[in-house]
């Protein structure tokens, strides 16, 4: 991972709070603590403030206490999923018949992993989905461009719908997992990290301000594919960018869980809305 040491990084990991606030109530437009037009902003990437999944913390104040008491990472990785087991009952799946038992076997992990083998997928609908649920910002890309209050929204929607019909209780493990993604980012003291994302398609991305030509800002997707490895990310893409993303816009970075679940690909998956970049020259 690499952290930005600075006294701007400093101030952004002093406001990444370990505990959601007990008077924390939900936006109109999601269930977090912030509407979507503030965390999908550009002064959110450069001025983030804490960002939760109301209630969750809460429901779930023994897993957080037990794992204050863990110093090694991994360990706490493992302690995580001994519970998410548990609490969703994944690993019961071998006992049940039919729809039951697949039910319970795809789990979070299963969605994460259909995300890395491609985002468009079924997987990747219940992942953009749950963003716009929890966070109130819609989706702008699933296969093809999204437009609201449009048929383009269709094939997403019927992507999404798939998808919950064949697990067990998917936006609470999320719910769940960003938690422990936020809480693990305070632990390990990562308030943002610079990364890099390959396109093939720039040209159809919203640019909003321009500072330069190789300098200007971004309108990403719901959630969006990072990689900490520069020169992977020209894998991705014939145009590069390279962006400074807050701890607050991740959901997942590369160890946090105790198996690999994306791939050797040091892959990050961020929320979207504004984002500064900077094109890098191949």
């Amino acid at each position: 991972m690499i952290a930005v040491s600075s006294n701007e990084a400093l101030s952004t990991l002093d406001e990444l709070s370990d505990a959601e606030p007990e008077d924390a109530e939900p936006t109109q437009l999601g269930r977090a603590t912030l509407p979507p037009w503030v965390i999908a902003s550009l002064d959110f990437q450069t001025h983030p403030r804490s960002l939760h999944v109301v209630g969750v913390r809460r429901e779930n104040r023994a897993l957080f206490q037990r794992l204050s008491t863990i110093d090694d990472p991994a360990e706490r990785g493992r302690v995580f999923d001994e519970y998410m087991n548990v609490k969703f009952y994944l690993h019961d799946w071998q006992e049940h018949e039919s729809s039951a038992r697949q039910s319970l076997k795809n789990s979070y992990l299963r969605f994460l992993r259909g995300w890395g083998v491609d985002s468009g997928s079924i997987e990747g609908a219940v992942l953009k989905g749950w963003v716009e649920s929890r966070f109130g910002i819609r989706p702008r890309y699933h296969r093809a461009p999204i437009e609201p209050g449009t048929r383009s929204y269709l094939p997403f929607a019927r992507d999404r719908m798939l998808g919950h019909a064949r697990t067990n209780a998917i936006d609470s493990q999320l719910d769940l997992l960003f938690e422990f993604c936020q809480y693990e980012l305070r632990r390990r003291k990562q308030p943002r990290f610079l990364l890099y994302r390959g396109t093939y398609d720039a040209e159809q991305h919203r640019i909003g301000t321009r500072y330069d030509k190789r300098d200007y800002v971004v309108v990403m997707n719901n959630l969006c594919s990072f990689t900490a490895n520069r020169e992977r990310a020209w894998e991705f893409g014939s145009t590069v960018w390279q962006v400074e993303v807050p701890a607050q816009r991740v959901f997942y970075f590369p160890d946090l869980l105790p198996r690999s679940v994306l791939g050797g690909e040091e892959e990050y998956l961020v929320f979207g809305g504004e984002h500064r970049v900077t094109e890098l020259t191949a």
